[in-house]
């Protein structure tokens, strides 16, 4: 009987505890979705379903870039003019494709009440409820290194992009769910932890990098600080690996808690690679591959339980971009394409074959082609994989689980 009475005490306890973090979770998620309603993009009148997560704060590079490097004055990797945004919706803005980047083709399919803002854009800041849906903070041309991209101009490190999000988008989401009481204490109210527990950890950290600390830095003739030669792959894999993950670590302090990580995609089969060594045909250069491919096989541990020891919580899903992008070069006919080796765009000779040529022509048929200019792919190619990576119950595409399982926990 004794044991009995304790239990109930307990149980009364517990409830007194959950039912008010309950109730605070519940306004929370209230506050988000009347600030978001009068924010979202789209047309006009149309029913959009309930968002999946309270909000997708975006870091790493031009793949997923929405439009931050057009507010770098020194940056050389922009995507802020024609032929780029030939098929969005906006136009030109900042996205490395034809029309949508997997981080929008991802926000539809979570239904997302409009297209994720970026960091950069004065009238993110302003526009402080839409904040609440997420944030992009990627920056065309950065990478896991602290200087990667530095040879292209300026660029915003994936240490700055967390930077960013800790030192102004957090305190600015704590004062749009708190009140102005959170402001003026600067996040430290007596309910930050319902703000990572109803808040933070509903929402997802996307990160997409990675492929420039190989094309830019180890596959650089003049690298290691400008000498030559440097450490073997081996070595280099696993110096960024343990970089990437002290830089999930710092976001996971801050309360980050389901992480959608994206793989490298196979870059030596991208235009710029096989036109810089002077490939013609369909062929690859498997050796770049090998190198993103010994990456990817190291993230994918990381994500299976290296990480665990330091962020417990975490939850991850792991997209294979490699192998999605890799089945449709392998497979076009099958997987709906006709062009796997040659960019849509015309090349710029300025960009050394990267970017497209500003006001240049572009293929007819978009949906045809894999690569939109020399390594980034089209928006059919980036809708392919947000769907696989959402939905997919293959781990050969996203692994343990998919974006929508993933959404869901």
């Amino acid at each position: 009987m004794e044991k009995l009475v304790n239990l109930l005490t307990i149980m009364s306890l517990s409830m007194a505890l959950l039912v008010p973090l309950r109730g605070q979770c519940e306004a929370a998620r209230a506050a988000a979705a009347a600030a978001t309603s009068c924010h979202a993009g789209g047309k006009a009148g149309k029913q959009k379903q309930q968002p999946q997560v309270e909000g997708m704060f975006v870091f790493g590079s031009s793949l997923v870039d929405n439009g931050n490097n057009n507010f770098l004055n020194g940056s050389g990797v922009r995507a802020d003019y024609l032929p780029y945004g030939v098929d969005f919706p906006l136009g030109p803005s900042g996205r490395f494709s034809n029309g949508r980047n997997v981080i929008d083709a991802l926000g539809e399919l979570l239904g997302l009440p409009g297209l994720v803002p970026p960091f950069a854009d004065p009238r993110t800041r302003r526009a402080r409820a839409a904040l609440l849906r997420g944030v992009n903070f990627a920056s065309g041309g950065s990478g896991i290194l602290d200087h990667t991209g530095q040879v292209t101009g300026e660029v915003v490190s994936l240490r700055q992009q967390i930077t960013n999000f800790e030192s102004v988008t957090l305190p600015d989401l704590r004062a749009q769910l708190r009140g102005p009481a959170a402001a003026a204490n600067h996040g430290r109210v007596k309910d930050q932890g319902s703000f990572h527990q109803c808040y933070l950890s509903k929402c997802l950290f996307v990160i997409g990098t990675g492929g420039n600390d190989y094309l830019l830095n180890y596959f650089n003739p003049r690298r290691n600080n400008g000498t030559e030669g440097g450490p073997p792959l081996s070595e280099f894999t696993t110096s960024l690996i343990t970089k990437l993950s002290d830089h999930l670590q710092r976001l996971y302090g801050l309360g980050a808690r389901k992480f959608v990580i994206f793989s490298i995609q196979p870059t030596g089969c991208t235009p710029v690679v096989r036109a810089f060594l002077n490939i013609t045909g369909a062929a690859c250069i498997e050796p770049v591959n090998d190198a993103v491919a010994l990456f990817n096989s190291e993230l994918r541990r990381l994500v299976e339980g290296g990480a665990r020891p330091r962020m417990p919580a975490a939850r991850f899903a792991y997209i294979n971009s490699y192998k999605i992008i890799r089945d449709m070069l392998d497979h076009p006919a099958k997987l709906g394409v006709r062009e796997t080796s040659r960019a849509c765009c015309e090349m710029s000779r300025s960009s050394s074959g990267v970017l497209c040529k500003k006001q240049g022509p572009v293929c007819r048929d978009r949906t045809e082609y894999v690569f939109f200019d020399g390594l980034h792919p089209t928006d059919a190619v980036n809708a392919r994989i947000a769907r696989k990576g959402y939905g997919s119950s293959s781990p050969d595409h996203a692994y343990p689980i998919n974006v929508k399982k993933l959404a869901m926990l």
